[in-house]
């Protein structure tokens, strides 16, 4: 079974894409470059299916903070956030192995993180 993180990820990736194939602007230009953007209800509807494995608790962590800031889920590298450059506290220092199995955020911005 994927991890509920992996699916995190993924599902902001959709996201990205949806919000870019709505936005006039990335479609004039992504058209131009020979992309056709004609695929947003496949788009919409993977991400339908995606949200509806993860349980409910982290699905609102995750809408809350792309509300808040565009991009919810960021990676950690160096024990810095890397959606708010703070360092992270010790108590994640020595954590590591199952790090894929759980959701853990930024302690400043509340942010999802993942390690790289």
């Amino acid at each position: 079974m994927e991890s509920p993180l992996l699916k995190l990820i993924a599902l902001q990736d959709i996201d990205m894409m949806i919000q870019e194939a709505k936005d006039p602007e990335q479609t004039g230009a992504q058209e131009e470059l020979g992309f056709k953007l004609n695929n947003l209800d496949a788009l919409i509807t993977s991400r339908r299916h995606l949200a509806e494995q993860l349980d409910q608790r982290t699905l609102i962590l995750y809408e809350r903070m792309r509300k808040r800031y565009g991009r919810a889920v960021v990676p950690v590298e160096g024990q810095v956030c890397l959606g708010c450059f703070m360092g992270l506290p010790t108590k994640n220092v020595g954590v590591s192995g199952s790090r894929d199995d759980r959701v853990e955020t930024c302690e400043n911005c509340g942010r999802i993180l993942y390690w790289l």
